[in-house]
């Protein structure tokens, strides 16, 4: 009888522990995880110690990747600000949201309310969220994080370069710091946003460590103009480069130590990586991309690809490596299947890596390509070890060196036709391999020209693209209008592009106003030409005005005209001028807008009417794409 009560203790006792392991569990499996997104600004691949940089010492960055998974073949959707944030918190390409390039200042655009990013996301869990720095998807009040999911935002609006000392003396305004939508100050210097930021992000944790909780940390540094403390400058022995790199690497160890003292740490992801590739024309103030090719606004894997660590002690096994390439548009939807959240109902392009995070064997990667813009142009992909690039112009410095001491160089303009890499066994991305793989190239090829009818590319309108957010006065629909040219012939002397056709020969006497989209379909390009239009009414006729719709958006090439001049003729060949329209007449100061030139006559009365707009023709030094060839883009000349 002992001897049963004994073994039915046992049995008892046994069945206790058990059931409390279970609940425990269950109980721990139901502790939803912290997340913490720390995303840096132009860091090179090869600009922190795992990815190889030699010159200066990232222990806390070194030791996170011991602790943690390196990515060596992760990537951004676009090699530029805006886009590539737009793609990091919506977990769609940037194209699909229309976020494209860098919004400056004077953007009357940003970040649709309607896209659903990682905060807004998490929020279905009641996560305390905050971004401490850079947000750059629209600076106007109805676009900043708070209206996007987030409790908390101290930091830019956009670039710190976009400021009244940038090294192009452009007519930008006051840098603004904004707490929540109010601008608390304007800045002077940047020495201590990293500082800032990183105080920041440790209060908040020390707030919200007994809740889950989103930290977007978007450090404004390493993008020039470069700045650091006191407590970094001349640290690192290797010029204010290395000591910028090694104050990151400080905040770094920062946010980990207060993981750890709060005693949080397990249960807290923590994702680093940066928003494209190395600035190279700024040289001596700019990262590494070695051993990949070029850098920031390319294709070419030193744009894209980027250094890339993820920690989650028990989760994530230590001392890894993931060679499977992944990209940024696959953190949010990773992120829904970690926290048990619903994706938004509209369609998104990332899938959950979370089997590559766990180091699952045989984990694979969840996309069957990934597909490399930049602005409207799809211009490459790549497909397991494989990489496509579409013809295309891109920037390059041709071997040459950076500039020194934050001042840039200028760039050349080089172009790719069709080629096809094998990453795996060319990292730099130096041998066409086309011929000897003509199958894999049809294959990704057809993938691109898919991909092209959902999202679009230059001079095709994508079936799957959503509108971003509009602030009044920004036109989105198309518009029409009657007047004494519609229809008329209309005789061209250079050629418009095959891009930007705005719907044929009679395209600038068609009776419709374009919007203030430049891919709708309505706009006529032309590339490094002047517009020369002669319009012949038919007959004499009184004419009291003309109105010329421009396009001016600097990012995207297109310039307003240098003038604009009206003639006049009896028998079409010998002309008069009636008016010439001096630059300084139409020019705005915003960066991206859409000028209507209406002039009046009195007693002018005339058969054929001549049209001039004298493109700038090439981009201006202080541009980006300085030496390319300009854009004039006109939508309608209407004659009353």
């Amino acid at each position: 009888m002992k001897v049963f009560q004994r073994n039915l203790r046992c049995i008892f006792v046994g069945l206790f522990a058990l059931l409390s392991f279970l609940f425990f569990n269950c109980q721990q499996s139901s502790v939803l995880p912290n997340i913490v997104l720390i995303y840096i600004d132009d860091m090179g691949y090869a600009d922190i110690g795992s990815f190889g940089a030699e010159s200066y010492q990232t222990p806390h960055l070194d030791k996170m990747a011991s602790e943690g998974m390196k990515f060596s073949d992760f990537y951004v959707s676009q090699a530029v600000c805006s886009a590539s944030r737009a793609s990091l918190l919506t977990g769609c390409y940037s194209n699909r949201v229309s976020i494209l390039g860098a919004l400056n200042p004077h953007a009357r655009h940003g970040l649709n309310d309607a896209e659903v990013t990682i905060a807004e996301l998490l929020k279905q869990k009641d996560y305390a969220t905050a971004i401490f720095g850079k947000w750059h998807l629209g600076h106007r009040e109805k676009f900043l994080p708070a209206s996007h999911g987030f409790d908390e935002y101290f930091g830019l609006p956009y670039s710190n370069d976009m400021w009244p000392d940038h090294p192009a003396k452009r007519l930008y305004p006051e840098l603004p710091l904004i707490e929540g939508t109010e601008t608390i100050q304007t800045l002077k210097e940047q020495s201590m946003l990293t500082t800032w930021f990183t105080e920041r992000s440790v209060k908040f944790i020390e707030k919200n460590k007994e809740r889950p909780f989103f930290l977007y940390l978007a450090h404004s540094m390493v993008h020039v103009p470069l700045f650091v403390s006191d407590k970094f400058k001349g640290k690192s022995g290797q010029g204010l480069y290395g000591d910028v790199v090694m104050e990151i690497d400080w905040s770094v160890g920062e946010v980990m130590e207060t993981l750890q003292r709060l005693g949080i740490d397990d249960n807290t992801l923590v994702i680093f990586t940066s928003d494209n590739g190395p600035w190279l024309s700024y040289g001596t103030h700019g990262g590494s991309a070695l051993p990949l090719r070029e850098g920031k606004g390319t294709a070419w894997e030193g744009g894209q690809r980027v250094p890339t660590l993820m920690r989650w002690p028990g989760k994530i096994p230590a001392q890894t490596t993931c060679s499977t390439p992944a990209m940024t548009i696959d953190i949010l939807p990773t992120i829904a299947e970690i926290t048990g959240t619903t994706l938004p109902d509209h369609p998104i392009d990332g899938k959950s890596i979370l089997p590559l995070l766990r180091g699952d064997e045989n984990a694979q990667s969840p996309q069957e390509a990934y597909y490399f813009y930049y602005g409207q142009r799809l211009n490459a992909l790549r497909s397991g070890k494989w990489k496509l690039h579409l013809p295309h112009s891109y920037t390059t410095l041709s071997g040459r060196e950076g500039g020194r001491d934050g001042k840039p160089v200028p760039y050349d303009i080089a172009r790719t036709d069709t080629v096809l890499y094998d990453l795996e066994n060319d990292i730099s991305e130096t041998t066409d391999v086309k011929d000897v793989h003509p199958e894999v190239a049809r294959r990704l090829a057809k993938l691109a020209a898919e991909m092209q009818q959902k999202l679009g590319d230059e001079g095709i309108s994508g079936s799957e693209i959503r509108k971003p957010g509009f602030i009044d006065g920004y036109i989105t629909e198309k518009r029409q209008v009657t007047h004494q040219a519609l229809g008329k012939p209309i005789t061209l002397t250079h050629p418009y592009s095959p891009k930007y056709t705005g719907g044929g020969n009679n395209a600038l006497v068609d009776g419709i106003r374009a919007t203030s989209n430049f891919h709708d379909g309505s706009w006529q390009g032309f590339e490094e030409d002047d517009l020369l239009a002669v319009i012949d009414l038919g007959s004499a006729t009184p004419i009291n005005s003309i109105t010329i719709g421009l396009m001016k958006d600097v990012y995207s090439w297109i310039f307003l005209p240098e003038y604009i001049t009206y003639e006049i003729s009896d028998d079409g060949e010998n002309f008069q001028t009636i008016a010439e329209i001096p630059d300084d007449a139409f020019e705005t100061e915003e960066w991206s807008a859409i000028r209507e030139m209406h002039s009046e006559f009195e007693n002018v009365t005339t058969r054929y009417l001549r049209v001039r707009a004298k493109s700038v023709g090439r981009c201006p030094e202080w541009h980006p794409g300085a030496g390319g060839k300009a854009w004039v883009f006109v939508d309608e000349i209407i004659v009353k």
